[in-house]
């Protein structure tokens, strides 16, 4: 029992370090033992079997890390006719070249959400969406859409949970809830980002039930809270498209 206890927590232990390269495309091994508190001994011993595997590169340069050839072979296999970020690939691209603007998918992910898809705006200022990107449910367009279409349930679970920030009025954000399920799209304006702007619609698959949150993003300069709500019909549109190639 004990053995297979220290064998799941090495497990554990190695899932932790490649989940440290969501955020970095490369670090070295000090950041990592930082990041998921173990000691760089530990985390030495562990990237050398990574490394072995071909999960992770040694750079012998610069003495850092990245993701390996067996992570990309892994990801192939998710480019199904069913993984949306593969699927509405096309729509969003459309939609950017539409728009002019950054377009992004997100999935809720417990109290997270997280960035599965992103078209990049090819304006030379523009708002730069790195895929993989896991953002709090509280605040932003995006999140507040997912939050707004969640079950009541979901979305009190969420509220009351230890990761809720304490300085959101509750009264506020679900009378925030009540106007986006009324209008069907959310907007942010500087809201986590200064200079930034963002509305975002829900994806609603053959159910009925929310799929993803498409948004389009940009900075202030281009994106008035004006032209935010001018936008929001045309990600309405775009999104029922897109729900209807989701099963």
């Amino acid at each position: 029992m004990e053995d297979r206890k220290l064998t799941v927590r090495a497990v554990e232990r190695a899932l932790d370090i490649l989940l440290c390269f969501t955020t970095r495309s490369d670090l070295g091994l000090t950041e990592i033992a930082s990041q998921i508190g173990l000691h760089k001994s530990t985390v030495h011993r562990l990237m050398a079997t990574l490394e072995e595997r071909g999960f992770v590169i040694r750079d012998a340069a610069t003495e850092k890390y990245r993701l390996g050839i067996r992570i990309w072979e892994l990801s192939a296999h998710m480019s199904r006719s069913d993984d949306p970020a593969i699927l509405l690939l096309p729509a969003m691209e459309r939609l950017r070249d539409r728009l002019g603007e950054t377009v992004s998918l997100y999935l809720r992910d417990g109290s997270e959400r997280i960035r599965i898809q992103a078209v990049q705006s090819d304006q030379a200022i523009r708002r730069v969406a790195p895929v993989g990107v896991r953002l709090p449910l509280s605040v932003g367009a995006s999140s507040k859409v997912l939050m707004a279409f969640a079950t009541e349930e979901d979305r009190e679970e969420l509220m009351n949970g230890p990761e809720w920030p304490v300085f959101i009025d509750p009264k506020v954000y679900l009378a925030q809830m009540r106007d986006i399920l009324e209008h069907g799209y959310a907007t942010s304006y500087e809201e986590r980002e200064p200079g930034a702007a963002a509305v975002s619609v829900p994806i609603m698959d053959r159910k009925g039930q929310i799929a993803a949150a498409l948004s389009v993003s940009g900075p202030v300069s281009r994106l008035s809270q004006e032209t935010l709500h001018e936008y929001a019909p045309v990600l309405k549109e775009a999104a029922a498209q897109m729900g209807l190639m989701l099963s």
